[in-house]
């Protein structure tokens, strides 16, 4: 299936039962937030359709000022390595601009920093607790 034939929507607000699918596939667990409590209070969020078959998805959450956070960067493993994440990176790091975030953060897996500096993100120090594991 060529990318050509993907299609990209900015705020497209998809259901959960659309999402489950494709977040299965490419993480390997069930889909455990509430999508529309979460895009309600997003800066932004971008959808990759194959016909009317979600197929990628991507969230930014912001702080209400400068700072947005890219999350859940996610393609269905049988339409990834075709473009369509960078694709969505793009869409929505643009749109963050335009909205007036003025610094977009994302964390990320040492075998995906490639993929993330590919789409302009340089790598800097952070910090993370783990608030699953006792303290």
């Amino acid at each position: 299936m060529p990318t050509t034939d993907v299609t990209y929507r900015v705020d497209p607000f998809p259901s959960e039962e659309e999402l489950q699918p494709i977040w299965q596939a490419a993480w390997g667990s069930r889909w455990s937030g509430d999508l529309a409590f979460i895009l309600t209070r997003s800066l932004v969020h971008a959808c990759a359709y194959f016909g009317d078959r979600l197929v990628g998805y991507v969230n930014v959450a912001w702080d209400g000022g400068v700072h947005a956070f890219l999350l859940d960067t996610t393609v269905d493993p049988k339409f990834q390595r075709r473009g369509i994440a960078r694709e969505l990176v793009s869409l929505v790091t643009a749109e963050a601009r335009t909205r007036g975030a003025e610094w977009l953060h994302v964390d990320y897996e040492p075998h995906l920093a490639a993929f993330y500096e590919s789409c302009g993100f340089r790598p800097t120090a952070a910090g993370l607790i783990d608030l699953t594991r006792p303290a």
